[in-house]
């Protein structure tokens, strides 16, 4: 260059520099128009070595970027041969820390790609990450300049971006705004590069500053303008950071980032009705084309008469419109491919990220839109979304919970829907379960997925089927169901986690999922319930009823799809369950006994419990079993068909009933007792009245006694104070009750059924007087005909019966002895202990979940036997009575 060039470039003041640079202008473009480009060379690399590059001099890094935009300007058509020279340095001052050096780079970029158009697409990642970085400078004016170039940049790429073919690269005769020629030509590079791009943008998305983050934003709503480039293509590589930028506090962020989603969210909805229309069309004109085929071949055997011209006029004219539909008709779009899959992973970990309500709900959204596209690539996800979806519906932020909703709904709602295509189509193949001797040829038989199964039924059909059956197409529909994908292990699995949320609408939606995929799909679901089972078990001690209703629900639909080994283990292990949590027992044993005979048959559930107690070793948990079974018995509703057919003792069926639960109910005296007065077996009852005169006569039987007497009086036993009316009939009915009121000390009860005994006794009277002779064998006969007639005779054997109660008592009156338990074998006398550790002890005894038994303190002064008679031991167990007996409900003097 010319010294004085030289030295105005090197000014301090700018306008001196902008002098020197018009100068230097002059002079290259009188190079560039004697073809000297070799001292044009020279000056670019004077400019960019001595002066753009010199870090330590300001001014003269400020000159030789003012230089080289100068020099840009008066190449103009020859500057993309410099390009590689020119841009470098520009570049490389961009990171200057002297502000007004990055304020003349924005400056001479400006310059340059004014000049340069489309060729300085060459540098867009360059350009994009200066600028990147330039959109959140401290500076001002440096904010300002990088705004105007980032300006200009984006109306470049607006307008090249999809064809421009650098001068560099083009072959001869090549126009670089000839779409038509590039189109004819698509193996030529553009300048701009959007593969190249992505990197840069995956790694300048999770950037933290609002303007950087409303630049990209910016940015990624121009290239998604731009019909060719097809952004929506990347999308998975920058959506997670774009729903980052939802929780941004900046609303100028938010809203930016929410208008962004919403446009890629319509495009995706748009291609995909293209594709469907388009599916669509081929498919009906295929269907056209195959019904014209039939009707030309029905046609055939006609006459030639009948309209045989117009017939093949038709048919050409419909090739010709089939040749004109293929060859326009292209829709923007139609080519698209969307990569679904990675989109719906990032969707499902956003749901597990510790993102704001915005971000969460738009993910929502995302998911609930996509089940509406394409719902069979959302269907392998299903345990992912399950697992942070149901959660969502018990979030404190009403929106959200309402977004879950309608996601939980339209997913199962699509699932049902697929189970249900399955069972059409397993009805109309061989609707079996292999047994264990069949044999499938090459498919092996721990397939997992739904789809393995209808193909394993349909593949290897039985001998006589493959006879029967007509040859259809029935894999092509199993190939295009959708619903193999879905992986009820995973999905179970992550069910039976939430079972452990703290949220009870969490829970209850887990419950009601798994009982719809059981529903749907009972033998995928039973294939994975090794932990499955555990886990519903200890669910039932939920403190919420809602989900000890579901899960209820749910152990008896699986109870009900299965074998009786599998519902035995079921009884057995529920009893374990009562076993070890007693309170769970004395909380919710009446509402489980009820569901699950609600659900299931109510006489199953009981012979199978009572083949359980029945081998049960612990004395005291059996007779607390016993006594809640009974009081279900009595008082439930949703057994009244079960006492119907116990008073039926005439049947078979009738008869096994009552001795399965006789043989068991022995381990509680007074429920044996019980269950005979239901039964009508009043004879049987009276000898255990007898037995019980052997029996140590505790608190705790005394106050059954009392609730027995209490549920005499309610509807349940209308028929037994009927009966009373009929003394020649049922005489021992008299003896059972007046044994009871023997039994009883004077109390509340006592009073009541004494009262109910003499509205009776003048007819009791009268039909005694006349005494029975002494030779008349049992008082059997007076009984309901034939009901104890040769006792033991047939399948009840009353002598064996109540001998199996005795030997019961006695096993459990010395397992109290052994183990020490006084509190159990206490007596009337401790009825005279004061009456707050009376009470204490009437309730721990008559409590399911009674803690191991603590020594009662003994009375400072044991009051004489004779003292007080029985007047004042009725009145103390009256105020008992009363309070354990009529509300439930445990009161002190």
């Amino acid at each position: 260059m010319d010294p004085n060039i030289q030295r105005a470039l090197n000014d301090k003041l700018y306008d001196k520099r902008k002098v020197g640079a018009l100068e230097l202008e002059r002079v290259i473009r009188e190079l560039v128009t004697s073809k000297d480009y070799a001292r044009v060379e020279a000056v670019l690399d004077q400019l960019c070595n001595e002066y753009a590059y010199a870090v330590h001099q300001p001014h003269a890094r400020n000159g030789g970027l003012i230089g080289l935009a100068a020099a840009a300007i008066a190449l103009g058509s020859e500057l993309a041969k410099y390009l590689e020279v020119i841009v470098p340095p520009v570049l490389a001052c961009f990171t200057d820390q002297d502000a007004r050096v990055r304020y003349y780079a924005c400056e001479a970029m400006y310059n340059i790609a004014k000049v340069a158009k489309g060729e300085i697409l060459i540098y867009f990642n360059h350009i994009f990450d200066a600028l990147c970085r330039l959109g959140a400078d401290s500076e001002l004016s440096v904010k300002n300049g990088a705004e105007l170039l980032d300006r200009l940049i984006k109306d470049i790429v607006s307008e090249s971006a999809a064809t421009y073919v650098s001068v560099l690269e083009q072959p001869p005769g090549y126009t670089a705004d000839d779409k038509e020629a590039h189109e004819e030509r698509p193996d030529l590079p553009t300048a701009f590069s959007l593969k190249r791009f992505i990197p840069l943008l995956r790694d300048r998305i999770f950037a933290l500053n609002p303007f950087t983050r409303t630049f990209l934003v910016g940015w990624i709503i121009l290239l998604d303008s731009i019909p060719d480039l097809e952004l929506v293509t990347f999308l998975p590589e920058f959506l997670s950071g774009l729903l980052r930028f939802l929780s941004d506090s900046n609303r100028d962020v938010h809203v930016a980032t929410q208008g962004c989603l919403d446009k890629f969210l319509n495009e995706i909805k748009r291609i995909a009705r293209v594709k469907k229309g388009i599916a669509e069309s081929k498919k009906s004109k295929g269907d056209g084309k195959r019904k014209r085929e039939d009707s030309i071949d029905s046609g055939s055997v006609r006459p030639a008469h009948d309209d045989g011209d117009e017939v093949g006029s038709e048919t050409g004219n419909d090739e010709d419109d089939d040749d004109a539909s293929s060859e326009d008709d292209w829709v923007p779009g139609q080519d698209v491919q969307i990569n679904y899959k990675a989109i719906l992973e990032i969707l499902t970990a956003t749901l597990d990220s510790p993102l704001e309500e915005d971000g969460l709900l738009e993910s929502l959204r995302w998911v609930v839109e996509f089940l509406d596209i394409c719902p069979e690539e959302v269907l392998p996800f299903t345990p992912k979304i399950l697992a942070h979806l149901l959660p969502a519906m018990a979030s404190g932020v009403e929106s959200i919970r309402q977004a879950a909703a309608r996601v939980n709904s339209s997913l199962m709602d699509y699932v049902v829907s697929l189970s249900d295509d399955a069972e059409l189509m397993t009805m109309q193949a061989p609707s079996r379960i292999p047994a264990p001797g069949d044999r499938q040829d090459g498919i092996p038989s721990t397939r997992a997925s739904l789809s393995s199964s209808r193909e394993l039924e349909v593949r290897s059909p039985t001998p006589a089927q493959g006879r029967t059956m007509p040859r259809t197409p029935t894999p092509a529909p199993s190939v295009a169901n959708p619903q193999a994908d879905l992986d009820y292990a995973a999905a179970v699995n992550s069910l039976t986690l939430l079972f452990l949320n703290d949220h009870e609408a969490t829970r209850v939606a887990a419950l009601t999922w798994l009982i719809m995929l059981h529903r749907k799909a009972p033998r995928k679901v039973l294939a994975f319930n090794d932990g499955t089972f555990p886990a519903l078990l200890k669910t039932l001690s939920d403190p919420a009823e809602a989900v000890v209703t579901k899960d209820l629900q749910l152990l008896s639909q699986i109870s009900r799809n299965s074998e009786d080994d599998y519902f035995s283990n079921f009884m057995v292990n529920l009893l374990q369950l009562f076993s070890t949590d007693r309170k769970l027992l004395e909380t919710r044993g009446n509402l489980i006994i009820r569901q699950l005979c609600t659900s299931l048959s109510a006489e199953r559930i009981y012979r199978t419990l009572a083949d359980c107690i029945e081998k049960e070793e612990d004395v005291e948990f059996a007779s607390i079993m016993v006594q809640n079974l009974n009081n279900n018995l009595i008082t439930a509703p949703e057994l009244a068909e079960l006492r119907k057919r116990l008073r039926n003792l005439e049947t078979k069926d009738g008869q096994t009933f009552f001795v399965a639960l006789f043989r068991s109910w022995c381990y509680n005296a007074v429920a044996t007792f019980s269950l005979c007065l239901l039964a009508q077996a009043y004879e049987q009852a009276y000898n255990l009245l007898q037995i019980f005169a052997e029996l140590e006569m505790t608190v705790n039987i005394l106050i059954q006694i009392d609730k027995l007497v209490q549920l005499l009086e309610s509807p349940v036993f209308t028929y037994l104070r009927l009966q009373l009316l009929e003394p020649e009939k049922y005489p021992h009915l008299y003896k059972c009750l007046y044994g009871l009121l023997m039994l009883l000390p004077q109390s509340s009860a006592f009073a009541a059924l004494k009262n109910r005994l003499n509205s009776v006794s003048s007819i009791g009277y009268l039909h005694i007087a006349p005494r029975p002779n002494a030779t008349t064998p049992s008082a059997s006969s007076f009984d309901r005909p034939n009901r104890l007639k040769g006792r033991d005779d047939g399948i009840i054997r009353w002598n064996e019966l109540l001998e199996k109660f005795r030997a019961v008592q006695e096993r459990a009156r010395r397992a109290q002895r052994l183990g020490g338990d006084m509190d159990d074998g206490s007596s009337l006398a401790d009825l005279r202990i004061g009456d707050g550790t009376m009470e204490s002890k009437s309730a721990k005894d008559t409590g399911p979940g009674r803690p191991p038994p603590v020594p009662v303190k003994d009375p400072p002064a044991p009051a004489p036997p004779v003292t007080k008679p029985r007047s004042g031991l009725g009145r103390q167990f009256g105020r008992l009575g009363g309070a354990v007996s009529g509300r439930g409900k445990r009161t002190q003097q």
